[in-house]
């Protein structure tokens, strides 16, 4: 897979260019973001968070992070 290919990717609903093809853990880290207490939804589906350095994202890919709130 090229890694230096620019995408275009839809990040909580706004579009978002990234200069090469990244995981989402590179993707988690540049948002200086923790995997701890998140939720990642990828093109509609969970994915588990022990295979996002793995995970890489491609052109038109819809990722969602959602962050857990504790409250009553």
């Amino acid at each position: 897979m090229k890694k230096n290919k620019k995408i275009k990717i839809i990040l909580n609903g706004k579009p978002r260019s990234l200069q090469k093809v990244i995981s989402v853990y590179e993707l988690m880290r540049s948002l200086k973001l923790s995997t701890e207490k998140v939720a990642i939804e990828l093109n509609k589906e969970i994915i588990n968070k022990r295979t996002i350095k793995n995970l890489y994202l491609k052109n038109k890919d819809k990722i969602e992070i959602v962050h857990f709130i504790g409250g009553g």
